[in-house]
């Protein structure tokens, strides 16, 4: 996790990541995004691809950068727990709980749903 991490700390190197999101690239692609120079960019392709975020597909006599999102999972995990759950997580864990509380006074009180029984 330490590797990801500080290979998505240069801002560079998410830019990249976030290139390759829609697909493979080569480096003289990623370069020309970029006001660096190619040996630079080379560096940080470098350094993803040993942090395992990104590895190299070769087509005929082309290299590819490719993202694998695989590296992602522990990262993420961990840091889901410092993420508040979103407005609607909120609502339809209130909804949720109405809901059970509502069948469990239907239960309870013979609420609408239990009709008395008529004897003719």
């Amino acid at each position: 996790m330490d590797e990801v991490a500080g290979a998505i700390a240069d801002p560079v190197r998410r830019k990249i990541l976030v290139m390759l999101r829609d697909g493979r690239m080569s480096a003289g692609e990623i370069a020309e995004h970029f006001a660096i120079s190619r040996p630079a960019v080379s560096r940080h392709l470098r350094v993803l691809r040993q942090s395992g975020l990104v590895r190299d597909e070769l087509v005929g006599r082309q290299r590819f950068s490719v993202l694998d999102t695989e590296r992602f999972t522990e990262l993420a995990t961990w840091l889901a727990q410092f993420l508040q759950p979103s407005g609607w997580e909120h609502r339809l864990d209130a909804l949720t709980t109405e809901i059970y509380r509502t069948r469990r006074e239907r239960r309870t009180h013979g609420g609408p749903d239990q009709r008395e029984e008529t004897t003719a």
